[in-house]
């Protein structure tokens, strides 16, 4: 998504300010990448992970991280990444899981209980 807050110059408003953010699902977290601006009007990059849980009162709270990433660190970040991504794909045997319908993998105490049922087809009682 892409702000339109700039004036003419193609500066963005006050520093902080999102210039443009792109949400990524991946199960149960949401990745944020957010480009923001500095107080010198250059930009950097913000990777926040959301992830929501369920308080023991009902409550839905969301646990967040987030990593602040500069312009000068972009090369040698993205290299390291690929690196461990690809290490991870090669080296890494592939476990078939069960997944919902989202193509999420279910939660460990779902699956227990789900498995400790029979399917009980209604129309054969």
């Amino acid at each position: 998504m892409y702000y339109e807050d700039f004036d003419n110059a193609g500066q963005a408003g006050r520093p902080g300010d999102d210039v443009y953010s792109k949400p990524v699902r991946a199960g149960k977290r949401t990745y944020f990448f957010d480009v923001k601006t500095t107080k010198g009007n250059d930009y950097y990059l913000t990777i926040t992970e959301s992830k929501r849980r369920v308080e023991k009162d009902g409550r839905f709270v969301y646990d967040k991280h987030k990593i602040f990433l500069y312009k000068e660190d972009f090369d040698k970040f993205s290299e390291g990444l690929q690196e461990v991504v690809d290490f991870i794909k090669t080296k890494c045997p592939v476990i078939e899981t069960e997944r919902d319908e989202r193509g999420e993998e279910p939660d460990k105490e779902q699956s227990a209980t789900s498995a400790s049922f029979t399917d009980v087809n209604f129309d054969e009682l």
